[in-house]
């Protein structure tokens, strides 16, 4: 029997070429769906954008009452996705790595695996039941604590009194961050962990050798090699954050009142004010101001994962 022509590192075999092409056309055809999805937002947003009466990227005004009379700035939005996001990402980011670490480095294998099962379950719980939570159960056992920031660091701005009365409902980006700091946990640490558990064997025997604590074995092996990879984590992590519509949508929209740049601030994210501004979604023109808010999330959470993916990449190349 012959054996088939791999010349130039090819082969002619039947399946291995059905394989191929189905594997290079599920390639091309995500590319093309997220090419597809940027076009629609595009196209549906420019109208509306050509005939906005005030700064698209500056104003503080959204009005779209009127379709001959639009006047829709996002600065407000970006102010509470981006700080509510960012809230999210302080809290979760150490509480990540400490739960990856533990699982990977100090934790029994008995324990080890089913708790990180329950920390996966996490991601399972609809967002709807997290806003809730947050809403009704983590606000009000919150308020001691944001009236304290408030009263002793009120002279920052960011802890200053926002746009909620009376202070400490629950109602704000302070409270939003935390529950999506709950929520994006699970993304953090599967990526985390997953990293960490690769760590290579010798350089931690090594290091255990010449008489390393459990301490210095993570500090001198462990972390400098899945430093990148916790990091990547993260800003998948922020991604997810920067996307969440409903949890957001139950605890922040509280107030119309513009915000104050505070952490004690209600309002509307991206993906909330696009929630609730549903009603309105029987002209072209205002629909298109919504899509706008939509394409500039997009452009946002494309650009975070694509940093995350390269910072992943760097990493691999580096323990090449």
């Amino acid at each position: 029997m012959s054996a088939p022509d791999t010349s130039a590192g090819k082969t002619h075999r039947l399946g291995d070429r059905v394989f191929s092409s189905i594997a290079t056309a599920s390639g091309a055809f995500v590319v093309a769906l997220i090419a597809a999805i940027a076009i629609f937002l595009l196209i549906r947003a420019v109208p509306s954008l050509q005939v906005n009466e005030v700064n698209f990227l500056f104003s503080r005004e959204w009005d779209t009452r009127d379709p001959n009379n639009l006047k829709f700035g996002i600065l407000d939005l970006a102010w509470v996705t981006v700080a509510s996001s960012l809230v999210a990402l302080i809290i979760a980011m150490p509480l990540s790595c400490g739960i990856a670490l533990f699982l990977t480095r100090y934790a029994p294998r008995s324990l080890a695996r089913p708790f990180a099962y329950i920390v996966d379950l996490l991601a399972a719980v609809p967002s709807v039941v997290y806003g809730l939570w947050g809403f009704l159960v983590l606000g009000p056992v919150l308020r001691p604590v944001a009236l304290w920031l408030n009263e002793y660091l009120g002279w920052i701005p960011i802890f200053a009194e926002g746009n909620v009365r009376p202070m400490g409902l629950g109602t704000d980006i302070f409270t939003a961050g935390i529950v999506l700091a709950v929520m994006i946990i699970p993304t953090i640490t599967g990526v985390t962990r997953e990293v960490f558990s690769r760590t290579p064997n010798q350089q931690i025997e090594g290091a255990l050798a010449l008489g390393a604590t459990q301490w210095e074995v993570v500090r001198t092996t462990v972390w400098p090699f899945g430093r990148n990879g916790f990091i990547g984590g993260s800003m998948l992590g922020l991604g997810r954050a920067l996307g969440e519509t409903m949890a957001l949508t139950i605890i922040l929209s509280s107030t119309t009142a513009p915000p104050g740049y505070s952490i004690f601030d209600a309002g509307a994210t991206f993906a909330s004010k696009i929630a609730l501004g549903s009603a309105e979604f029987n002209n072209n023109m205002q629909v298109g101001a919504y899509i706008s808010a939509g394409l500039v999330l997009f452009i946002i959470t494309f650009a975070v994962n694509a940093i995350a993916r390269w910072i992943e990449s760097a990493s691999g190349k580096g323990k090449a």
